[in-house]
């Protein structure tokens, strides 16, 4: 991976999701840095999201972009995704922690 190109880790969600509100706690309180896309709101990130789901718009679902390439999770469980990021995404774990009740 080029030095020049930062990772990006989007989540994709949808309000009232408790597992989407799950994560989001759980990367808050590592400090993973994230952006959220709501696929209610954005009909281009709910396309995205059957095309990668097996057709369904099953939340979260979860992509690494690194450089050219990019990899992506169907609700996956927290403590994989933070070993995943802090493993090959480092640049990413240097967020506030926050310790958000939602």
């Amino acid at each position: 991976m080029s030095d020049d190109i930062t990772p990006e880790l989007v989540i994709y969600r949808r309000p009232g999701c408790p597992y989407c509100a799950r994560l989001r706690r759980v990367l808050n309180r590592h400090g993973i840095i994230h952006r959220e896309v709501d696929i209610w709101g954005d009909p281009e990130a709910a396309a995205f999201v059957r095309s990668v789901a097996d057709g369904n718009e099953t939340v979260p679902t979860v992509v690494l972009k690194e450089g050219a390439s990019q990899r992506h999770w169907v609700n996956p469980t927290p403590r994989k995704l933070v070993a995943t990021v802090t493993a090959d995404a480092p640049e990413l774990t240097g967020g506030t922690r926050r310790f958000v009740l939602w």
